[in-house]
């Protein structure tokens, strides 16, 4: 996955576009969330400049260099500051109770880890703490075959289903938790009709 994720991120114009995420702009501005944040799986940067612009300190992960790369350049060119690391998930730690805010953006897990990853990022949040995600639902396969699309994961087993995300996250209290089809204008990568899962919890 690495290997595809930097030939992605590789090409000049930026894969996802360089607005945040719709979702992500809406709950950070509605809920006047400040503080820590973490944004694993981060690509490019869209949400973590948002972010920083927004006031928030900012750390966020990725298997890619060249997403790092890509971020730090949409960093700089809005004059803000992020910390960046390298690496898989399974090799990333932070120390419990170490964020305000965490956000999984299409941040997509093989079967076998998915829902060890999300009870991983849950003890990463502080009390009070707000974790926000947007990924695609596993209607996502029907829809692409409606429409002759082809984003998201090709898998079915790394795609969300409402059952899902409530039992992985069941140690959070559930502010918000639907299902709904949109249309995404994220870039090259996501433009189309998009079946997504959104998902806002409180760690109380």
């Amino acid at each position: 996955m690495k290997a595809f994720w930097d030939e992605r991120y590789s090409a000049n114009e930026f894969a996802y576009g360089v607005e945040p995420n719709v979702f992500f702009e809406k709950v950070i501005n509605d809920l006047k969330l400040k503080g820590t944040i973490l944004l694993p799986a981060e690509g490019e940067g869209r949400n973590a400049v948002f972010a920083a612009k927004k006031g928030l300190d900012v750390s966020c992960f990725d298997m890619s260099l060249q997403g790092k790369q890509k971020a730090l350049k949409l960093a700089s060119l809005n004059n803000v500051n992020i910390n960046y690391v390298v690496g898989e998930f399974s090799e990333i730690n932070f120390k419990e109770n170490s964020f305000d805010v965490i956000a999984l953006i299409y941040a997509h897990f093989p079967l076998n880890v998915k829902s060890q990853y999300h009870q991983k990022v849950t003890k990463w949040l502080k009390k009070d703490g707000i974790l926000i995600l947007e990924g695609f639902s596993k209607k996502q396969l029907e829809i692409n075959k409606e429409n002759n699309k082809s984003f998201g994961p090709k898998s079915i087993e790394m795609l969300y289903t409402l059952e899902e995300i409530e039992n992985d996250f069941k140690a959070l209290e559930r502010i918000q938790l639907f299902e709904e089809i949109i249309d995404l204008n994220e870039g090259i990568h996501h433009k189309g009709k998009g079946s997504v899962i959104r998902f806002i919890g409180k760690n109380t």
